[in-house]
């Protein structure tokens, strides 16, 4: 994807890196009555502001630590329910014009083999996706000029049409290049869902380093990306640091600042929220040996703080993480997890050069099936819903339904539908009977003098007849 026109020098970095830094080394966190507080706020469905946030990060006292998970537990009951949202990544090119010190796609890798899908491979694995169960995928593609918005809009529009009696993607989410304001409306028009980038570290001095050329090289271009998706109409955006190349604490309090400047210039933040912790990738030393590593507790204070610091974002964590780790912190505020993945180009055919073509090692390679079994029996809905997207219910329109609590109202039934299509057409016997079980747990939890309860009773019915699609 050539930038011929790409002029940022009248654009300036709104992470205020010295401010953050400073509360980094400075911030000591020992008040459990200030705690608290910042958890109530979180309670009382307002986004925490930088130096709060700063306070949960600074824990280290295991009892306020303590506070920290369950008041994240809370908020995520509170808001979500038990609500977790299934997707899975299809890779479509891993060309790249770049030289990312971290990633297996970065073009003076002569290890990696590349590849871009044609039209009737992209439909092979569409085919092998659907059959499995999914409805929603994310597409990525490498930074290079194949993979420019024409082409993203093309296969985007493939994947939708793809189709085979109940097996069909309602909801293309992107990962694509940085595009000036005409690409986006570009990719806008093929009905994209998120459009999805991670700045990868906000540190400048850092960012530099690993990224010595290319399109990627350029801080600033890529630091506005998504205030130009917002300008071109794409209203539904989620952004990311990739956890280790700079200090954790760093990256998530700039994770915050980035939401605070969008919700600042336009009136909503991000849908998404991702912080995958760096993998070993094939032809990288970097990978192998990231310059700051996070434990795994450290990890977990750190996704308890956003959950309560943007109660309204969703959180992503990835098979990247183990399923060990991928349960634990679906309580402190995940909402969002990929299943039964593979990030090959054409690894869901099983091409056999296709382990050469992954961008990174996976941790978690459970089947989706398998996946999905564990979640109902720790008591967890799964769901494949895409209604908000498909009702317009996105950037401010969603707000307006999720901070009156309309998110947990809404998408709860919309998850047993969804659930319950998977059950029916997809589920081994195992987790069809623990399926259901969850099903019925969550239907216990509705009330029933709820009008909602019988309308959702007439539509499971539906289903069970062989209806699908149905969503409120």
């Amino acid at each position: 994807m050539a930038l011929p026109n790409v002029d940022t020098t009248n654009l300036k970095s709104f992470i205020p890196a010295e401010k953050i830094w400073d509360l980094v080394q400075n911030t000591r966190a020992d008040d459990p009555i200030r705690i608290r507080e910042i958890i109530q706020k979180s309670h009382n469905k307002q986004r925490l502001e930088l130096d709060e946030m700063a306070t949960l990060l600074s824990t280290q006292n295991p009892d306020l630590q303590a506070l920290i998970f369950e008041g994240a537990k809370t908020l995520k009951e509170k808001i979500y329910g038990n609500r977790i949202v299934l997707f899975a990544p299809l890779y479509i090119g891993n060309k790249c014009v770049n030289d990312c010190a971290y990633c297996g796609f970065r073009k003076s890798n002569d290890e990696a083999v590349r590849k871009s899908l044609t039209i009737n491979e992209l439909k092979k694995e569409v085919q092998i996706l659907t059959s499995k169960g999914h409805k929603r995928l994310i597409l990525v593609y490498g930074e290079h000029p194949d993979y420019g918005p024409e082409f993203i809009a093309e296969t985007t529009r493939t994947v939708y049409e793809e189709k085979n009696g109940h097996n069909e993607i309602r909801r293309c989410n992107i990962n694509a290049a940085p595009m000036d304001v005409e690409g986006f409306k570009i990719i806008k028009d093929a009905k994209i869902g998120t459009y999805q980038i991670f700045q990868e570290t906000y540190d400048e001095k850092v960012y530099s380093k690993v990224h010595p050329s290319g399109l990627k090289s350029n801080f600033l271009w890529r630091l506005h990306a998504l205030s130009r998706a917002q300008e071109a109409g794409i209203d539904d955006v989620g952004l990311g640091a990739l956890i280790g190349l700079s200090d954790w604490r760093f990256e998530a309090l700039s994770l915050l600042q980035h939401t605070i400047h969008l919700e600042e210039r336009f009136g909503v933040g991000p849908h998404t929220i991702s912080f995958p912790r760096i993998e070993p990738a094939i032809g990288s030393q970097l990978a192998h040996s990231p310059p700051h590593p996070v434990s795994d507790d450290n990890f977990a204070l750190m996704v308890a703080a956003l959950r309560l610091a943007v109660p309204y974002t969703g959180l992503i964590l990835t098979c990247r993480e183990s399923d060990a780790v991928r349960t634990r912190l679906l309580h402190y505020g995940v909402s969002q997890i990929d299943a039964g993945s593979s990030i090959g180009v054409g690894s869901y055919a099983m091409s056999a050069e296709a382990q050469k073509k992954e961008q990174f090692v996976l941790n978690d390679q459970r089947s989706l099936d398998d996946v999905i079994r564990k979640l109902c029996n720790a008591h967890f809905i799964p769901s494949f819903c895409t209604g908000c997207y498909r009702r317009g219910r996105t950037g401010q329109h969603f707000m307006e339904f999720a901070i009156p609590g309309f998110v947990k109202s809404f998408c709860t039934p919309n998850a047993v539908l969804t659930f319950m299509e998977y059950l029916e057409d997809y589920a081994s016997e195992e987790t069809r009977v623990a399926g259901y079980a969850q099903i019925q747990r969550e239907l216990a939890n509705i009330p029933e003098s709820n009008p909602l309860r019988q309308e959702l009773v007439t539509r499971m019915n539906q289903l069970m007849q062989g209806e699908r699609d149905l969503y409120f």
